[in-house]
């Protein structure tokens, strides 16, 4: 009883920010509640939130309840929505997610980010934001600050890209729907932006880049499997002795997968899985908003132009690589 008391400040505070950025997405729709959450948490958990007694509550509400929103969301996506896309969709989405990790990985070194930032940039970048963070951050024994930084970089910088990627495919493609899904479907970080994004040219677009976009979630496996061994790999000869742990894939992305099985056989109808969307949406907003509040603004501050350096310049190179794709394969 004790411990359930100990939540319920931190847990009531992120839910009420999760709430209010709810609101004002309704008023600027194209920015996205998971945005204001985690401004809105940085900002209050900065200023007016700093005492301690939040910290149980806002800790549950960043680790705990983003597992159960990863869960959540596999009962979203279906693995015959590969077939819709064809070969040289899924060829596309392959490319991309592979460009887009060397690239982090590369960019994050020259810029002298530590090997977990790298990683954990690479993975919400490529895959699915938040999400892909969250998934990966224990297999690589992330702390929580390094995860804190790259959710908020990741979800700024993909902010920046859903306002921006329609007028580039109203420019280049002319509204093609092929090609303007794969550039916004395979290109933003999280499912609202792509939503978001994809609304503001038509809906047709909306629904292809949606569909590119859960492809690349059906992803999130093998990267978070991948990159527990190549951290594994990359460990030092002393480090390994001292420990003895194999490479876990965490308790929820296994969740995950087995979900979104279910639902892919048809097990998991249409209403629940309509209502698994909705408590999936809403665990996230309180987790980023608890992520927010938890966030050292500071430090953020100290490595403010170094990390809006690195958002910016991946941004870049993930848009110029779609686009040269999208010329070879559509």
């Amino acid at each position: 009883m004790n411990t359930i008391k100990s939540y319920f400040p931190g847990l009531l505070l992120a839910s009420c920010v999760a709430l209010i950025s709810k609101g004002i997405a309704l008023i600027f729709p194209s920015l996205g509640a998971a945005t204001f959450a985690i401004l809105i948490g940085i900002f209050l958990g900065n200023t007016f939130f700093k005492s301690s007694i939040y910290a149980n509550g806002t800790k549950f509400s960043e680790s705990n309840l983003l597992a159960y929103s990863i869960v959540l969301l596999g009962g979203t996506i279906t693995f015959q929505t590969i077939s819709l896309l064809g070969g040289h969709g899924l060829l596309f989405i392959m490319l991309q997610m592979t460009g887009t990790i060397f690239a982090a990985i590369y960019l994050g070194r020259k810029l002298a980010f530590s090997q977990n930032i790298r990683l954990l940039m690479a993975s919400g970048n490529a895959v699915c934001g938040s999400s892909a963070i969250a998934s990966t951050a224990p297999v690589i024994d992330a702390n929580e600050e390094d995860r804190g930084l790259t959710i908020t970089i990741v979800n700024l910088m993909g902010t920046v890209l859903m306002l921006i990627l329609p007028l580039i495919s109203l420019f280049l493609y002319q509204q093609d729907t092929l090609k303007s899904s794969a550039l916004i479907g395979g290109v933003l970080q999280s499912v609202g932006q792509v939503v978001a994004s994809g609304s503001m040219v038509n809906p047709e677009i909306l629904a292809m880049a949606t569909i590119f976009k859960i492809v690349r979630i059906l992803f999130l496996v093998v990267v978070v499997y991948a990159f527990g061994h190549y951290k594994q790999k990359t460990t030092t000869t002393i480090q390994k002795q001292s420990s003895k742990k194999m490479v876990k894939i965490p308790w929820y992305v296994i969740g995950f997968f087995i979900v979104c099985f279910f639902r892919s056989i048809g097990f998991i109808p249409e209403f629940a899985s309509s209502l698994m969307h909705s408590i999936s949406s809403w665990f996230e907003i309180i987790a980023l908003a608890g992520i927010g509040l938890r966030l050292n603004f500071s430090h953020l501050l100290k490595q403010g132009n170094r990390l809006i350096v690195y958002g910016l310049t991946l941004g870049t190179v993930q848009v110029l690589l779609a686009m040269a794709l999208i010329l070879l394969l559509f």
